[in-house]
């Protein structure tokens, strides 16, 4: 093989290999739930499109992080138990189906949800 052929094949393979890693992005929502209370909140549970997630229980001051894939479109929810027993929902943003970027979810210490969503549209 001469040297320009060597040449062109190793561009060829840099080519391929950045294509290749071009085309293998995919769409996740970084969510954190962060209890800024005095008191652990309980049987946390977060409803998103055709799907959900939860933990058992997230101390005070402190944040719970989980990564999930949008199947689907509509509203994030989240439902927890405050440490005297009573339980809170609150109706977050929208989502799409293929949307991604981070979605911090605070409990405040009055219990109120604040949604602070860092969302990119879906492609």
């Amino acid at each position: 093989m001469n040297r320009t052929s060597c040449l062109r094949f190793g561009a060829s393979i840099l080519w391929s290999f950045a294509f290749s890693l071009a085309g293998c992005h995919s769409a996740f929502v970084e969510a954190t739930i962060d209890n800024q209370g005095k008191s652990p909140v309980r049987l946390v549970e977060v409803d998103y499109p055709n799907a959900s997630f939860g933990v058992g229980n997230i101390a005070a001051l402190s944040q719970f992080h989980y990564r999930f894939k949008v199947q689907g479109s509509g509203t994030v929810k989240i439902e927890f138990t405050d440490a005297a027993g009573k339980v809170h929902d609150s109706d977050g943003p929208p989502l799409s189906q293929g949307q991604e970027g981070r979605l911090s979810i605070v409990i405040q210490p009055t219990g109120e949800v604040v949604w602070r969503p860092e969302l990119l549209p879906s492609k």
